[in-house]
Order: C-alpha cells, then structure tokens, then sequence
C-alpha cells in the first residue's frame, strides 16, 4: 500500500466535479447519495472526538448543498475490499463493515454497528440521527443500533465475504480516551433518543470548502454547559470543543 498525494489524485479523478460531486454519464442514478467521513485534527490540543455529533453535523450541512436521500457515515480509516458491496440505501439500515481485518473479518458482536454504516434520509430522520453525547472513544454506534431497534425498523448486512473491509493502520489516539460512561449512557437509550440528536444538534460552521476532490468543513460544535445525568448522577459534562472536521 502506498500513500498518493491530492495531487496526484486530483490529476486522476478528473471526472469528479467540484466538491467531490460526481454523476454517471451513461445512467441515471437511482438515488443521490452523501458519504460524510468524521476526524479529528490530532495536532490540536485540548479536544475530545466526538463521532456521532460530527455525523449529524454532516448530515444537515449536506442537506444544504443537494436533496441527497441516502447517506453513507465512514469511518475515516476503513477502505473497501469488495466491489459488490454497494455503497447505497436499502430498506432498512444497512451495517456495512462486517467484516474488518483487524476483527480477523468476523463480526465482533451482534449489536455492533461501527464503521460504515448506510442509512436513508427518512431512517435518519425517524430515528433522529445518532447521539450527540458520547465523547471519547465508544458507545455512540451501540448507542445507534438501539435507536434502531426501538425505532422498531430492521438493522442489515450483507455476507461477511462481501463486506470486508481493511482498516488503516495510525498511531493511538491519545487525546480520545475510552468513554468511561459509555455504559451508563447507553442504559438511557430509549428515554434519551427522541431528545437528543438530529433535533437539537447546534453549531457553527467556522469554514467550508469546496475541494476538487471532497467538501471540507471546519465546524465548533455548541456543547458549552450542556449536561447529560445517568443514574441520578452527573455522568457526563461537555464543554466547548472546536477543531472538529469532516
């Protein structure tokens, strides 16, 4: 594997059109679909990853360029090994990444919905999008896959011979800790899901650039006081955190 620069592949992808937009030519494609890939700027100090609140951010900022009807949330560190599985919406959910080299391509556990996932824009909305309380690392895909389920709609994936992907080997993140009451929260669910989400995500867009490859966008989550109580307990506080990208 090789590392090739913007450069090189904005000299390749020449059908792309600005912002990362792209079109068949020979057909019409039968839905439009918005790929939104989360990180953090590692170089910046002081912040916590928070992935699901990031996935929402990009879903209403999508919303703002193009009518798009299916959504794609990607793990920045995961690439496709398989052309069959269909970057699309089906009709329910679809759990994409099954199958992940480091998980020796098995599924870790029933419940798991980490990775990529393809969701439709009216699923997305039904469930109100995924949390935007879990800061750190884990919690917020199980935390999703409840959403669903309680939704009462289906969670899909395709064979583990399909949906195979090879994730990207990076130093550890320091500065995104385990979430240490991952559990707790995960616990209040149902009560928290039609509250806390699409619904009440606040935000400002700091920049946004329309790339020859991608879209890119610089945006300050509005997180400052906000408090989440489990168990009768403080278990979670967010102040302001900037810097988020995607």
């Amino acid at each position: 594997m090789s590392v090739l620069s913007w450069a090189s592949l904005e000299q390749t992808l020449t059908y792309l059109e600005i912002g990362g937009h792209f079109r068949p030519a020979g057909c019409v494609a039968r839905t439009k679909v918005a790929i939104v890939v989360p990180y953090r700027n590692r170089e910046a100090p002081n912040i916590t990853f928070n992935r699901g609140l990031l996935m929402n951010i990009g879903y209403q900022e999508a919303l703002r360029d193009y009518d798009y009807q299916c959504f794609i949330f990607h793990d920045v560190d995961l690439l496709p090994e398989d052309d069959r599985n269909l970057y699309s919406c089906e009709q329910s959910p679809r759990h994409m990444s099954v199958a992940i080299d480091k998980h020796n391509y098995t599924l870790p556990y029933e419940a798991y919905f980490g990775g990529v996932s393809a969701i439709s824009r009216r699923h997305f909305q039904k469930i109100n999008g995924f949390s935007n309380v879990f800061f750190g690392w884990g919690g917020e895909d199980d935390d999703m896959y409840l959403r669903i389920v309680y939704t009462g709609l289906d969670v899909t994936r395709n064979s583990a011979t399909v949906a195979r992907y090879k994730m990207l080997r990076h130093a550890e993140d320091k500065l995104n800790e385990l979430n240490a009451v991952r559990f707790r929260l995960l616990n209040t669910a149902r009560r928290r899901r039609l509250q806390d989400g699409i619904r009440n995500v606040k935000y400002t867009v700091l920049k946004k650039e329309y790339r020859q490859l991608y879209t890119w966008i610089l945006t300050s989550p509005h997180t400052s006081g906000a408090m989440f109580s489990v168990n009768g307990r403080e278990g979670l506080r967010m102040s302001q955190r900037k810097n988020k990208h995607f």
